[in-house]
């Protein structure tokens, strides 16, 4: 991974919005109301998105792209159509904060269309073509054209344990090393041809209000742990400067006051074998904590990636706030161990866009101008 040696370069989280009419073949696919017809036509939708979507993301100033996540329906609940073994049925994921105020929920998750079955038998990794293509559309979409690099995300282990319930293996720890040993598969896949992984690790953050609302931090920490020790287990065979992993505490907007603090999950998240750590750091709840930094000491082989744009709003950051948000952290950990980020993705899934795209778009060249901003400053 490089760092921002010249000036501090730019990314964001990974998924952008999906042009309409891809969007509604995948809902429709999802609800198992797609014809043959629409169902044969997918692969060249997403490969098309994810050209589009390359090609405007390097227009826009972007350094390090990625592919949009155009083929997944969700960050997460893809990989049940890569698995075997999720047959069964699950409830809906609980979330402490909008149980306080359930009369926001649904116009917190408004048009979110994702099924989360449970996990009823063996896992194993069946889905090596769509990995495939996802692989062979990021990289015609580059072609020959200049970029610092590009990035595929995947789902953590964990994630996929909050999403997709398990009611198969003895417990939990068997459970996460069973998904361990199949997202190996994706994990060293999108390394070996040449892109960045960003494994996505919500369940780090978020488990908190999710998984765990009834334990207490110090229980919550030891969960995370096995977490941890899973991905790491999963990242084995991967170069540790190949990885970046996105740390989360919902991509929604919410309350969001049953939150886990920073400081007191930052020494095991950093136990992952991964050298970028992308963290939200622009929206309302973790905006302050760039002080967790002040006595914190970043170990020396990681490198920042904070949000300094928010992802649930439709507010348009101004540029020198985008700066001011950039240089506070390069003051504190360092210019060239800084990239400037976004706190979420823009699409987590294809059906729930809390951002409007073209807006999203807008933030997309204000984080890139703040960068800018920021790079004449500290160069």
């Amino acid at each position: 991974m490089n760092g921002s040696t010249e000036r501090i370069l730019t990314t964001h989280t990974g998924s952008l919005a999906r042009p309409i009419e891809l969007a509604d073949a995948m809902v429709a696919r999802e609800t198992g109301e797609l014809s043959t017809d629409r169902l044969e036509q997918l692969p060249t939708l997403i490969a098309d998105a994810v050209q589009q979507v390359v090609n405007s993301q390097i227009d826009t100033g972007i350094d390090i792209v990625s592919d949009g996540e155009m083929s997944k329906i969700g960050y997460a609940t893809y990989v049940k159509e890569r698995l075997t073994g999720f047959d069964g049925e699950a409830g809906a994921l609980a979330l402490a904060d909008l149980e306080d105020f359930p009369e926001f929920t649904e116009r917190a998750l408004a048009g979110l269309v994702t099924t989360t079955p449970a996990c009823t038998g063996p896992i194993t990794y069946v889905g090596q073509a769509a990995l495939q293509k996802d692989i062979n559309d990021l990289a015609a979409a580059i072609g020959d054209r200049s970029i610092s690099d590009a990035f595929i995300p995947a789902a953590s282990p964990g994630v996929i344990s909050l999403f997709l319930a398990n009611q198969h293996y003895s417990s939990h720890a068997e459970y996460l090393s069973a998904l361990s040993d199949v997202m190996r598969v994706e994990y060293e896949a999108i390394t070996e041809a040449g892109f960045l992984i960003q494994v996505d690790s919500p369940d780090l953050a978020m488990g908190r209000h999710a998984q765990y609302a009834d334990s207490t931090v110090a229980e919550f920490i030891a969960a995370i742990e096995l977490h941890v020790e899973a991905l790491n287990a999963a990242l084995v065979n991967v170069d540790p400067s190949r990885v970046r992993m996105h740390l989360c505490w919902g991509n929604y907007e919410g309350p969001h006051n049953h939150d886990v603090d920073l400081d007191d999950i930052l020494p095991t998240v950093l136990k992952v074998n991964a050298q970028g750590l992308v963290l939200e750091a622009a929206n309302p709840r973790h905006g302050h904590e760039w002080q967790v930094f002040e006595d914190f000491d970043l170990p020396d082989d990681k490198i920042l990636i904070p949000g300094v744009i928010d992802t649930s709003s439709n507010y348009i950051e101004h540029p020198q706030l985008v700066a001011e948000r950039i240089t506070r952290y390069a003051n504190l950990v360092g210019r060239e161990r800084v990239i400037a980020g976004t706190d979420c993705g823009l699409s987590t899934f294809a059906s729930f866009i809390p951002v409007e795209p073209r807006i999203g778009w807008a933030k997309l060249q204000s984080l890139v101008r703040g960068a800018e901003l920021a790079s004449k400053n500290l160069w």
